[in-house]
């Protein structure tokens, strides 16, 4: 198994969006938070020989962190058609022997036959407005497919997440924080890069 420092350095190949949407909050996920996410879960056993499927997968990352460590197969699923051409790119870029497979639908409404999946996403934070709350469609999403998930969340989610875990059926077993690096990319950022503060979360499911 390569190091976590070594799948960083993997997965920093990874273009992001080249036309990223506000309204879907498309910001890339770092390769170092990606790395980490992605080695916790194989430290767990919920990686290798798994199928594993990044809701929300955006250009690729945390599915194809997944890939590189040995999973049964890993599906990733976003709404964006370009977004989807670049994760196909960016397999290419990556060089992943897992089969990989990339479905254009909604990750709310995703149309999987897959049972107990190792599911790993990014959502939405819900910051635009009309759009609060967007990660628990997300959530939603994973407690019906998922054996176990890991979701990155904007800071202060813990009481959100336990609620929502509780009342599906699931339960948080771990929790850490995590720093997401964003880059100005829409007009209405002030700075040209942002230290935002996020939690990751795993939740096993029944």
């Amino acid at each position: 198994m390569s190091t976590k420092r070594q799948l960083a350095q993997q997965l920093a190949v990874v273009a992001g969006f080249e036309s990223p949407s506000a309204e879907l909050e498309q910001y890339p996920t770092p390769p170092e938070l990606a790395a980490h996410l992605i080695h916790v879960a194989d430290l767990q056993g919920d990686v290798e020989d798994r199928t594993v499927v990044d809701l929300g997968t955006g250009t690729g990352m945390l599915a194809l962190g997944a890939a590189l460590r040995g999973p049964h197969r890993v599906v990733g699923v976003d709404v964006d058609r370009a977004a989807l051409g670049t994760a196909r790119e960016n397999e290419r870029r990556v060089g992943t022997a897992a089969e990989i497979g990339w479905v254009q639908a909604d990750a709310t409404r995703a149309p999987l036959a897959v049972e107990d999946a190792t599911v790993v996403m990014n959502p939405p934070f819900g910051a635009q407005d009309g759009n609060e709350h967007a990660d628990r469609a997300f959530l939603e999403t994973a407690s019906e497919i998922a054996a176990v998930s890991y979701s990155i969340h904007n800071e202060d989610s813990a009481e959100f997440v336990e609620a929502f875990a509780d009342d599906n059926g699931g339960e948080v077993t771990h929790a850490f924080r995590a720093e997401l690096d964003i880059e100005r990319q829409f007009e209405f950022h002030d700075a040209d890069s942002e230290a935002l503060d996020a939690e990751v979360f795993r939740i096993e499911w029944s």
